[in-house]
């Protein structure tokens, strides 16, 4: 049975979105993506939701001094349940290789636990940029963003995943639009025209 979805306020936008949305935030340079990430990071907290960043390069002390200088305020301590910084290599290849179906798994504990621990709700963001390591696996990125949708509806996490138009091809781009059904353009969360349901992607791809 799917979880009924609340409307949910993501910080950076007036309009509020069902719990479970997945969005893309195709960015080009670092202020506009600061001022995403910060609204959005700030209203989970805010919220006393579970709130996750999953970072590429920056270390986790280096999240927490970057989410600071965006404007972060009331940033819980290190170690406590409502907010964790981790890499992007713990998250997505912790084993040296990137499984869907491992991060999937993952992605439905966090909601669990996120019930289990009595939060209203849960997000995450994650740099996306590490599929461009050569991580064996990472050819299955849009793979596993396309089957993302099909968790949220059960496990209503909201999600942003980052990417850097300046180091991803467009051909990533135009996969990447078609695998997300909401996407950030100029500070507003809207409907994306090119999206294909999990099934009609994934067909695709057979």
């Amino acid at each position: 049975m799917s979880v009924q979805r609340q409307k949910v306020d993501f910080g950076f936008c007036e309009e509020k979105f069902p719990a479970g949305t997945h969005m893309c935030l195709i960015f080009s340079n670092e202020e506009e993506r600061a001022r995403v990430i910060a609204g959005y990071l700030q209203s989970g907290i805010s919220q006393g939701e579970k709130v996750a960043y999953f970072a590429n390069e920056r270390s986790p002390d280096e999240v927490r001094s970057w989410l600071w200088d965006s404007g972060v305020r009331n940033l819980p301590e290190s170690g406590s349940l409502n907010f964790s910084a981790a890499s992007a290599e713990s998250t997505y290849y912790p084993h040296g290789h990137f499984a869907p179906e491992e991060m999937l798994a993952n992605l439905k504990i966090f909601y669990q636990q996120a019930r289990h621990e009595d939060f209203p709700g849960a997000r995450v963001t994650g740099e996306m940029d590490w599929a461009l390591k050569g991580i064996p696996g990472s050819e299955r990125l849009m793979e596993y963003e396309s089957r993302v949708n099909t968790l949220l509806v059960d496990h209503p996490v909201n999600a942003i995943c980052q990417y850097d138009a300046r180091k991803f091809d467009g051909a990533t781009i135009l996969e990447c639009l078609k695998v997300h059904p909401y996407m950030v353009v100029r500070g507003q969360i809207v409907q994306n025209p090119f999206f294909l349901s999990p099934e009609e992607y994934l067909a695709q791809k057979v």
